[in-house]
């Protein structure tokens, strides 16, 4: 998977098409990423006390009702925004050696960008 935590994306399909955002979580065994603010579905969520409250005084309760929260979507429907030229972009990975070390670095796809998307 080229996709990271971290990276800043570009929603290539669904409901949310045309929208940016930062990935949150990247699930390669099952093909997915969680995106902020993208794909939100709302589930139902009971109150809850709140484990190790015993600093606080008294027992903290984390408030029950209908929760906005983003939901995992497929990593083929999204494409990662190089952070030179601001562009949805392939990615392309190339060795690099760092003090002594190979390291595949991850690069932009777009014609007379080609520059690194990790900062090492």
């Amino acid at each position: 998977m080229k996709i990271r935590q971290g990276d800043v994306v570009h929603v290539l399909r669904g409901k949310d098409r045309g929208k940016e955002g930062r990935v949150i979580a990247a699930l390669p065994k099952e093909g997915r990423v969680l995106v902020e603010n993208v794909n939100m579905v709302k589930r139902h969520q009971r109150p809850r006390p709140i484990s190790d409250s015993s600093r606080m005084g008294g027992p903290q309760i984390i408030p029950g009702g209908i929760v906005e929260k983003a939901a995992p979507m497929p990593v083929s429907n999204v494409m990662v925004v190089c952070p030179t030229c601001k562009k949805p972009t392939r990615v392309g990975t190339v060795t690099k050696t760092v003090k002594d070390r190979t390291v595949r670095v991850r690069v932009c796809k777009n014609a007379g960008c080609g520059q690194e998307i990790d900062k090492l």
